[in-house]
């Protein structure tokens, strides 16, 4: 494991874990981990609209709020999903340093699920959508975060 660094690129509908065994040695694919869900829309889950109820003191009736959208919860719970496999990383000591990539609001699920031994090792994160960059591409858009 000497000094290997993960590398996770992410977005609600997928994420691809790299590996870095030192300078000079470049990425290496570890684990590309689809979720389609992450592509729907509110609409599409069923839950486009609250529900509706009554006064309690009348005949007017309210929409119900919504605590959360749908889709912000299957974010959430993708990025407990992509944390959870982190920590199993950890657990067998298959990294020592994590850089974390994603769209700042899916970066902000990420950093939140992340158990606090986890987050210890984060060394960077990168607030940018690079799920669609092929990964010859991703040393560019890295150098300035970890040296590839």
């Amino acid at each position: 494991m000497k000094n290997n660094t993960w590398i996770l690129v992410a977005h609600r509908s997928g994420a691809r874990l790299f590996e870095n065994k030192g300078p000079g040695r470049g990425l290496s694919l570890v684990s590309d981990i689809p979720h389609p869900e992450g592509r729907l829309k509110n609409k599409d889950i069923g839950a486009d609209r609250p529900g509706r109820s009554f006064d309690s003191r009348g005949q007017s009736r309210h929409a119900l709020s919504s605590e959360q959208e749908p889709t912000a919860h299957l974010a959430e719970q993708f990025a407990k999903q992509l944390s959870t496999m982190l920590d199993d990383g950890r657990n067998q000591q298959r990294y020592t340093r994590l850089v974390l990539v994603a769209e700042p609001r899916f970066l902000g699920n990420l950093r939140a699920a992340l158990s606090s031994t986890t987050a210890a090792l984060v060394t960077a994160t990168v607030g940018k959508d690079l799920g669609g960059v092929e990964p010859h591409f991703l040393p560019k858009h890295l150098s300035d975060f970890v040296r590839l």
